[in-house]
């Protein structure tokens, strides 16, 4: 990869917000575990997932289950979001999925926090959300609403938003993960790279039907060569989304 500027925060208000943008079958729950084996991060899982489910009608593994036990009300959400944080900890990680921010809703909280990308291939993606779920659509997977969403943010923002590939993260995880605290103006803690297996009081109600791999990980997975393989629908859900991916791939987090 080739060298460019790191993204720099030199004036990070604390406690620190960190709103990590994802689409789902990305490495989003592992980067969550790493980040609550830090000391002093609480962390928070999809918090307006209930609020997406309630408002779309989408029939989603245990989606009774999960508007009964979250908030169906986006604004109490982004309140929280931007109130105290749980335990006094100086920073909170709020893991996030794009496809929750539906049309209409205000996102003028989100500008209050620090917003990073997650991103992934789009063919790889789509192939692992087949497994769990029977069919798939450009919208599900958050791509077009994370570039929808980076540029809302870019506008605002005093340096462009901070893009993490997930294929080069996998290739260097503690790499990155040092440039990822460096950027944030906060320090790096090797025990972010490696976290006891099984669940987590802070998993969403949805964790049994998602998160098998990440229950029996101590760690972050060893980066290897995907092919996806799809048919002819499933190949058009990813080409629709790839131009959305390869636009905010080309502003990804690039080491030295």
């Amino acid at each position: 990869m080739t060298n460019r500027p790191m993204p720099q925060h030199p004036e990070v208000a604390r406690p620190l917000r960190i709103a990590m943008w994802s689409g789902p079958r990305n490495i989003s729950t592992a980067l969550m575990r790493a980040w609550e084996n830090r000391p002093d991060c609480a962390v928070v899982d999809e918090p307006l997932y209930a609020a997406y489910l309630a408002a779309t009608g989408l029939d989603h593994p245990a989606r009774d289950e999960i508007i009964a036990a979250g908030d169906t009300d986006w604004r109490r959400v982004a309140q929280r979001l931007t109130g105290p944080v749980p335990d006094g900890k100086p920073i909170w990680y709020q893991k996030h999925m794009t496809h929750h921010l539906l049309p209409g809703m205000d996102l003028a909280w989100v500008h209050t926090l620090s917003n990073i990308f997650l991103i992934r291939d789009p063919a790889q993606v789509v192939e692992s959300y087949l497994k769990s779920r029977a069919v798939v659509a450009p919208e599900d997977i958050g791509l077009l609403q994370q570039a929808a969403l980076y540029d809302a943010v870019a506008r605002r923002a005093a340096a462009p938003p901070i893009v993490i590939d997930a294929d080069d993260f996998l290739r260097d995880p503690s790499a990155h993960l040092r440039a990822l605290c460096a950027s944030l103006g906060i320090a790096f803690f090797e025990r972010m790279l490696h976290w006891p297996a099984g669940a987590r009081a802070s998993d969403g109600i949805w964790a049994p039907h998602w998160y098998a791999a990440v229950w029996r990980s101590t760690g972050f997975e060893p980066w290897r060569e995907r092919h996806p393989r799809l048919d002819a629908a499933a190949s058009a859900v990813a080409e629709a989304c790839r131009p959305a991916y390869e636009r905010l791939r080309a502003r990804r987090l690039r080491l030295p």
